[in-house]
């Protein structure tokens, strides 16, 4: 059943102006929770209380390294500021609708709801942007929602058929997403390639089948354990160029790289020559904002969203297992330390508001 709503906040009886904490980066590694007015909702708006937030142990990283192009558009109305600080940055928040406006039909306060915002405690947004998300899921799992579409997306994108073998670089939340898919979606092995010990093991614990340190001899590791053939499919999900260059190297002959990872400013070099030419390697960019063109016939991001929801509920996907720690958002700042600095002890960090 839904939450009740509290008194005097049914649709078209919107409380006054709250005084909310958002979240900013004021500059590279500079993390800081800043006062904000947040003004009832309009006609066709909704204000949210946040619950539950998760930072991205990837693209959001990069932001708060500054490791990203600083005249990029900002691509999300929910963002502010820019990508040469400040900025306020972040995109998977789950909360309760507080309070809606009169023309608003498909929310009412106290759905539990999935909104791409950055980090707040408070916020008000336009009635169209909230995903309504089933009671029976936990809010924690409802987290995931942001990088699983993306993981979802790069499935779509990785031609994989049955019986065939993937390797994942990089064992962050989404390369352990994305392995858990393609065992889903028919890879009979797959591989993981992880410089951390401790996501090594991680990757183990939620089925990949063999998790690869890097090093020189990769390659033949890679090779022996395909039969000589090399991987059908490899996903670059670890943000290394290095990785990206080794990907190239480990794919069977017309093999195909799936490039998930943002490299912002980082250049990456490639090897062109050689194998790669010869044995037609193809590399392929997945990016959540587009669906596959392939798909458009029968996918669009409506579909997407629909499939992300009823995977959050599908018990083979171990995601409460990918979270390591848990920060009240008063400590925000710590958090983000934590896993710029530490990131052999971190896999997903989310963090937690109080009623």
């Amino acid at each position: 059943m839904r939450a009740d709503p509290a008194p005097g906040r049914r649709a078209g009886e919107a409380a006054g102006q709250l005084e909310a904490r958002a979240l900013w980066f004021a500059a590279s590694r500079a993390a800081e929770l800043r006062p904000e007015i947040v003004s009832p909702p309009g006609p066709s708006e909704v204000r949210v209380r946040t619950v539950v937030s998760a930072p991205s142990p990837g693209t959001e990283m990069l932001v708060y390294r500054g490791e990203a192009p600083p005249n990029l558009a900002l691509d999300l109305p929910t963002l502010e500021g820019s990508f040469a600080f400040p900025i306020k940055y972040g995109y998977a928040a789950v909360g309760r609708v507080l309070d809606s406006g009169r023309a608003v039909e498909q929310l009412v306060p106290g759905d539990l709801v999935f909104v791409h915002h950055p980090h707040q405690d408070f916020f008000t947004v336009s009635a169209g942007l909230p995903v309504r998300l089933p009671e029976s899921l936990s809010p924690e799992r409802a987290l995931f929602a942001a990088n699983l579409e993306t993981a979802l997306n790069v499935v779509h994108d990785a031609p994989l058929r049955l019986g065939e073998t993937a390797l994942v670089f990089g064992a962050g939340v989404v390369g352990l997403l994305v392995a858990q898919l393609l065992r889903m979606a028919g890879a009979r092995h797959v591989l993981v390639v992880e410089p951390l010990a401790s996501r090594r093991k991680l990757a183990l614990a939620v089925g990949a089948d063999e998790a690869l340190e890097t090093g020189e001899d990769l390659k033949e590791r890679v090779f022996e354990a395909t039969g000589g053939r090399g991987a059908d499919v490899a996903v670059e999900a670890s943000g290394a160029g290095a990785a990206l260059r080794a990907a190239t190297e480990v794919v069977a002959g017309e093999g195909t790289v799936v490039v998930a990872s943002w490299y912002g400013t980082k250049p990456v070099t490639l090897n062109l020559g050689g194998r790669f030419h010869r044995e037609r390697i193809r590399v392929r960019s997945s990016q959540v904002g587009r669906v596959n063109p392939e798909l458009a016939p029968r996918w669009d991001r409506t579909r997407r969203t629909k499939a992300v929801l009823g995977l959050l509920e599908e018990p083979r996907l171990r995601l409460e297992s990918l979270i390591s720690h848990r920060f009240a958002f008063s400590e925000a700042p710590l958090a983000y330390r934590l896993v710029d600095e530490h990131p052999s002890e971190t896999a997903q960090v989310i963090l937690t508001y109080s009623e």
